[in-house]
């Protein structure tokens, strides 16, 4: 039997509990879960592609079946080269359908070989963004309902250092 392989591709900047919801559920479905942070150069991120890998690893380090990874170019094409059968998105509310199902189903055009699986978080999760947690962080709130302690101490090290992703790299 083949095994069922999931891809769950992000920009993870910084992976949050809700990620982390739906790693752990999506790997309840699926035989492996890889876990791919998408390299867009055009957009820079408070963290390097390499510090997400990190910390998503770190997270995701008592969940057997699940490897993280970086990869260039469309997610349906990487998934492909992986052997995927599914891409896993999350809906968080309402207002995430009509993209999830525009990106659905474009890829389902690239590869009818590759459904989508869209999975609802668990309540806490519902209206938590990487966006909204970086918002908070910066005014010096408190984000430890929605990431783990090594991510949130990496978080603030970042934001109280001035140095984000985007501003090393043009240095």
């Amino acid at each position: 039997m083949n095994e069922r392989i999931a891809l769950y591709a992000g920009s993870f900047d910084p992976p949050t509990l809700g990620h982390l919801d739906l790693i752990q559920r999506a790997a309840k479905i699926f035989d492996q879960v890889i876990v791919g942070v998408a390299c867009n150069e055009q957009k820079s991120g408070l963290f390097s592609f390499e510090e997400r890998v990190e910390m998503l690893k770190e997270m995701t380090s008592d969940i057997g079946k699940v490897t993280v990874n970086t990869f260039i170019g469309l997610t349906v094409e990487y998934a492909r080269s992986q052997g995927a059968i599914a891409l896993i998105r999350g809906l968080r509310v309402v207002s995430d359908f009509e993209f999830e199902l525009s990106l659905a189903i474009n890829n389902q055009k690239l590869d009818p070989e590759i459904d989508t699986v869209c999975l609802m978080p668990s309540e806490p999760y519902l209206f938590l963004s990487s966006r909204q947690v970086k918002e908070i962080a910066h005014f010096g709130g408190r984000v430890s309902h929605y990431v783990t302690p090594e991510v949130e101490a990496r978080l603030f090290r970042k934001l109280t250092s001035g140095q984000g992703a985007g501003d090393r790299e043009q240095a």
